[in-house]
């Protein structure tokens, strides 16, 4: 009785060969380009423990510890709220808690830490407020 006429849809475009695909790391908005490992990324929240065996950065809020035997990196947009122990930390954003680090501590330029550091290196930029004690220590001391 009725018939129902359909116009074709139009297929899409084909990709084009030569035009970058989007990388992961583009959809994040971060202030540190990462091309391996975790991202927490700014806009996330997370109340806990955070273990980690590779490259991490965290640009979100985080309240509780953080494991990682990898490198650690604190963004801009970030807040951790508890104690840190990696192998290696950029400090950029705001951490209220002591931070333990095996090689290296960095603290970068507009970053805030409230706490204490134990690292046997440590780098402290220019506009920096660190409200804490620093221990370096490049060895274990020898006990009798």
């Amino acid at each position: 009785m009725f018939s129902v006429s359909r116009k074709p849809e139009p297929a899409p475009p084909a990709p084009e060969k030569n035009k970058p695909g989007v990388l992961p790391e583009q959809f994040y908005s971060t202030s540190i380009p990462t091309r391996a490992g975790s991202v927490l990324s700014n806009g996330v929240s997370i109340k806990g423990s955070v273990k980690c065996s590779n490259a991490l950065l965290i640009d979100g809020d985080l309240e509780g510890t953080i494991n990682s035997s990898g490198t650690l990196t604190i963004g801009t947009h970030a807040r951790v709220r508890g104690e840190i122990r990696t192998k290696s930390a950029k400090v950029q954003g705001t951490v209220e808690g002591n931070i333990f680090v095996t090689e290296r501590c960095e603290l970068q330029g507009n970053c805030t830490l409230r706490g204490d550091i134990e690292a046997p290196r440590l780098v402290v930029n220019e506009d920096v407020t660190f409200l804490g004690n620093a221990k370096i220590a490049t060895q274990k001391p020898i006990t009798s």
